[in-house]
């Protein structure tokens, strides 16, 4: 039987707790995770055209990410997710555009990820520039060339979650265009290599 009468002062119910629990700051949960050692992929996606209804008009902007909130989620079907910021740039281009891809950045890619990490930068089309790399087939998004791997992506579902965006991607295509190399890792606020 279940008991409904309300919860008197001395239950031990856990009142609602909207922010942080209780004794943990800001600083001490980015310490905590900051010991967590990720993988670093940069997340890219190109802009729809400014006007779709004329085939003249130019083409969307490239657009690229830094991202080590990326995980693999499951094999059938072939899903992984992304954590963005809400209100980023990137959170509300894949919030229009369903096709992106993902780069998974080698150790001799340090300077890609730091790159496409800068805060306030107003365009993407520079950063772009002198970095080689292919459009996928599938998306249109451009993909890093000597990347470990690159993904193409259709977006299946979106989740607000705090103060980010996790974006579950459907993968479309996947490819290992580098065999060279370690991954590049971020820890403790840092990139490194592996080993």
């Amino acid at each position: 039987m279940l008991n409904t009468s309300p919860a008197s002062p001395s239950s031990p119910a856990a009142p609602a707790v909207l922010g942080h629990a209780e004794g943990v700051t800001d600083d001490e949960f980015r310490a905590a995770m900051s010991r967590l050692a990720a993988g670093v992929v940069l997340v890219t996606a190109q802009e729809p055209p400014l006007d779709p209804d004329d085939p003249t008009a130019p083409a969307g902007e490239d657009v690229g990410m830094t991202a080590t909130a990326f995980v693999s989620v499951s094999l059938d079907p072939p899903l992984v997710l992304v954590s963005l910021r809400e209100g980023s740039r990137m959170d509300d281009l894949l919030a229009e555009q369903p096709l992106w891809a993902v780069s998974v950045l080698a150790e001799s890619q340090r300077h890609i990820a730091g790159r496409f990490a800068m805060k306030g930068r107003i365009s993407d089309r520079l950063l772009f520039e002198d970095i080689p790399y292919v459009r996928g087939e599938a998306s249109g998004a451009p993909m890093v060339g000597g990347a470990l791997a690159t993904l193409e992506l259709r977006t299946e579902q979106r989740v607000t979650a705090g103060d980010h965006t996790l974006v579950i991607g459907r993968v479309l295509t996947a490819r290992l265009p580098s065999a060279e190399g370690g991954p590049l890792m971020y820890f403790r606020g840092r990139y490194r290599q592996l080993g």
